[in-house]
């Protein structure tokens, strides 16, 4: 039989609040035909509300067994052609995309009360564009793709500290120096989900999919039950 009683983390959980503050209202039916524009205009509601890290996003893939597997990255982009992110190639996330192309997205803002969800196939981009990618960045986000190889079993603290030491001399001497498997990444949104909170949980969402068979990048949008 399970024990039910509280407990002192129980009791910290059921304290949190949530949306302790005035969010905006959002009228669905005013929302652009396609949802690259709202999406930029969130965006820069969120950085103007003082949102730390807007973009910060979760990224969802699958493994060879079909299980799903997550984690937070920043986004690089996005434009028509979808939604940017980058990592090595021989990664978990590079070889989970590698089988399986297909990925989802998630940011949470919760100074507004919003989330954006995205899912769609996922394409390489060329070389040149993962080169300039990461050279765009600063010298900590070269230093850090030339430390050690992502996801694989490090020995120790010590080994992590020496091999990022020795990645941040070469970053600083060689600034244009090549991380090969560095590849930037394109989510192509086939559905992307925008979600307005209400503190009376009348919650808005908003979805847009792709119109089969359509041209020109036609979308249709559909309101949710919360």
């Amino acid at each position: 039989m399970s024990d039910h009683t509280p407990s002192p983390f129980q009791d910290l959980l059921h304290a949190q609040r949530v949306w302790d503050t005035e969010l905006p209202a959002f009228a669905p039916e005013t929302a652009p035909p396609a949802p690259l524009p709202l999406f930029h205009t969130w965006f820069a509601e969120a950085v103007a509300a003082g949102q730390p890290e807007p973009h910060a996003m979760a990224l969802a893939t699958a493994d060879a067994e079909g299980l799903p597997d997550v984690r937070t990255l920043l986004l690089h982009g996005a434009d028509e052609r979808g939604f940017h992110f980058a990592s090595h190639a021989t990664s978990a996330k590079g070889h989970q995309l590698a089988a399986r192309p297909h990925a989802a997205l998630g940011f949470y803002w919760p100074a507004q009360g919003r989330q954006v969800r995205v899912r769609g196939p996922v394409v390489r981009c060329t070389p040149a564009e993962s080169h300039a990618d990461l050279h765009a960045r600063s010298t900590g986000a070269l230093a850090a793709a030339l430390t050690g190889a992502q996801s694989e079993v490090v020995g120790s603290v010590a080994a992590l500290h020496r091999a990022a030491d020795a990645a941040w001399e070469r970053a600083q001497a060689e600034p244009d120096t090549e991380a090969p498997t560095w590849t930037r990444y394109v989510v192509e949104p086939a559905e992307v989900e925008f979600f307005q909170g209400d503190a009376r949980r009348r919650h808005i969402r908003l979805r847009y999919r792709r119109t089969p068979g359509g041209t020109g990048g036609a979308w249709t949008r559909e309101l949710l039950w919360p």
